[in-house]
């Protein structure tokens, strides 16, 4: 078992599902990265203060960002990027290793749950949780805490909040399909 609680088969089942599903010929593909080989999420239906949850799926942040040793541009329009999305050091030419990158995701993950226990007043589900986790990993706090979305989910608006999440696949007015295909697999972790 990895330290976050998966074992290395259901890591790779769930890489070999990531791949199919960019490999497909559709526009609109959602990756299910759900439970592998029918096991249940924890604490997938039972819904708890934020302030007692904490990440439990690391690697949805780590397949739905990639990882790159050196700092790149992942869009025209975007900013440097390093290790697994890490923006606000990144910087042209820079280089790190893989522990580099671990560390770098380790810190992020700080800001990206301290925001979650700041902003969210409403009990989740873990799944929910972690999907938020994701979202606000690749969006930042400021998107996240002016958002419909969390004042839906903080009005106790669980559907409409999830709903809200679809909305956020554009960069510049200009629909990515990576980020269709994140956005998809975050509602339906969100709703699971």
């Amino acid at each position: 078992m990895t330290k976050e609680g998966m074992s290395m088969e259901q890591i790779i089942a769930m890489l070999k599902k990531v791949l199919e599903a960019l490999s497909s010929k559709t526009s609109h593909a959602v990756i299910d990265l759900g439970p592998v080989k029918g096991e249940e999420p924890k604490g997938a239906d039972k819904f708890y203060p934020v302030d007692q949850l904490f990440l439990g799926d690391v690697e949805l942040i780590k397949v739905s960002e990639g990882i790159r040793l050196e700092a790149y541009l992942p869009t025209p329009n975007d900013v440097w990027t390093i290790g697994y999305g890490h923006t606000k050091t990144a910087k042209p030419g820079m280089r790190i290793t893989q522990a580099g990158a671990e560390a770098l995701l380790k810190h992020d993950l700080a800001w990206v749950e301290a925001a979650l226990k700041k902003h969210v007043k409403v009990p989740l589900t873990q799944n929910q949780y972690d999907a938020l986790a994701s979202f606000i990993y690749n969006l930042g706090e400021t998107n996240f805490k002016n958002s419909t979305l969390l004042k839906m989910l903080n009005k106790g608006d669980y559907q409409g909040a999830a709903d809200q999440l679809l909305r956020w696949d554009k960069q510049k007015g200009k629909v990515l399909r990576g980020l269709t295909i994140r956005r998809n697999h975050e509602r339906d972790l969100f709703l699971s």
